[in-house]
């Protein structure tokens, strides 16, 4: 392990370890569509439950981040995990389209309640030099959760798809176990105190700086979640088979869980804006080289560059902003960032999706270029701002 992760904090380390757990229970999703069809659910009825359950991106985030400041990190990370383990075996249970899409809204919910409350968790326990290497290890765990999880998924669908939702709820219920003996509520403002600051969104609306890094880390987010739903649409139009989007997923995940760790610690050095700018366009070449692609080396390249784009932000956007954050604002600035992913992965996988189906393949690559270039750039223009800002906050 990289020396930069030693000195972390025990709390650092089992949100860590919990999270490796948690990415297990995340095995229905890429399966959905396949388990919604041995149920007879096809055609347009499937598009209403995979609305439902990317609809569930956006409202909980920013229900977790008022609840983490309002009624503590724990008890909210506790709330979701639970709630997404009873959805999962609600979902399974549920006998029509409307029940089943009732219960995507409520897993996809329920599940992004717990980030913001983590990420908040996160910026509580350790201080603002240490806090990019703080979220680059948790999205470690992310990333080796998933790998993992995409084996043993495949191997469980194959036996049944029950399998699926017991394993995952009960990683949900095993990582809200660890959090319930391992994580303790970190002191906050009184009641009274947290009241006269407010309880809503208004603190992140009111914080121009916020405002203007918070959009531009969506449009860059956008582009990434285009290697979700552009990719695959691309590689079967190319006439490949569906088992080379598993090699360039498989590409994807070894590279990122190899390399992260060992890229956070030379990279610590270096102004965060200006990495996570370079990682920024990094991933937007990589994407719009897919455009050039018309085999396996090609996508081969580009998933490479792009996983690179990957490492090398990895923990810098969810650091910004955490130190952007007054202490008592902590999670509603991690669900103003987590309903910005929400927002960016949902348009990617509807205008996206879109453009590249009515506009052309061609439409879409050229605009993840640009707009990721130019977001990148911007990224870079307001690094002086926020280093200002975050040098301000630290000696405060």
């Amino acid at each position: 392990m990289p020396s930069s992760f030693r000195d972390l904090p025990p709390v650092v380390w089992t949100l860590f370890a919990g999270t490796i757990v948690n990415r297990l229970g995340y095995l229905v999703t890429p399966f959905l569509v396949f388990f919604l069809a041995s149920r007879g659910v096809t055609g347009p009825d499937t598009s209403y439950v995979l609305g439902a359950l990317g609809a569930g991106h956006l409202l909980g985030p920013a229900v977790g981040g008022v609840l983490a400041d309002r009624v503590g990190r724990r008890p909210t990370m506790l709330l979701g995990l639970t709630g997404t383990a009873a959805a999962q075996g609600a979902l399974f249970l549920a006998p029509g389209v409307w029940t089943m899409a009732a219960t995507a809204l409520l897993i996809s919910a329920a599940g992004s309640t717990v980030s913001p409350a983590a990420y908040a968790l996160l910026a509580d326990a350790v201080d603002g030099g240490r806090r990019q290497r703080a979220y680059a290890l948790f999205g470690w765990g992310v990333n080796i959760g998933t790998a993992v999880g995409g084996v043993l998924g495949g191997y469980l669908a194959a036996h049944g798809y029950w399998l699926l939702f017991a394993v995952d709820a009960g990683a949900m219920l095993l990582y809200a176990l660890v959090v319930t003996v391992r994580v303790k509520e970190p002191e906050r403002p009184a009641k009274g105190e947290r009241e006269e600051q407010g309880i809503g969104y208004g603190v992140v609306l009111r914080d121009r700086l916020a405002l203007l890094i918070l959009p531009l880390l969506g449009i860059q987010l956008f582009v990434y979640s285009l290697t979700e739903v552009a990719l695959p649409l691309a590689i079967r139009d190319s006439g490949l088979s569906p088992a080379v989007y598993g090699a360039m997923a498989a590409v994807n995940a070894v590279l990122v869980v190899a390399l992260q760790p060992f890229a956070t610690a030379r990279l610590a050095r270096l102004p965060r804006l200006a990495v996570q700018s370079a990682g920024g366009a990094l991933i937007a070449v990589g994407v719009a080289l897919t455009g050039l692609a018309d085999g396996v080396v090609g996508y081969t390249v580009s998933v490479v560059v792009w996983s690179l784009g990957e490492v090398v932000v990895a923990g810098l956007a969810a650091s910004v902003v955490a130190d952007l954050a007054p202490a008592h604002a902590r999670g509603r600035y991690q669900g103003a960032f987590g309903w910005t992913w929400g927002v960016a992965r949902f348009a990617a996988l509807t205008l996206g999706v879109a453009a590249y189906t009515t506009l052309g393949p061609a439409v879409l690559w050229w605009t993840a270029l640009a707009a990721g270039g130019a977001a990148a750039a911007a990224t870079l223009a307001l690094r002086t701002r926020i280093e200002r800002r975050t040098a301000h906050t630290l000696a405060a």
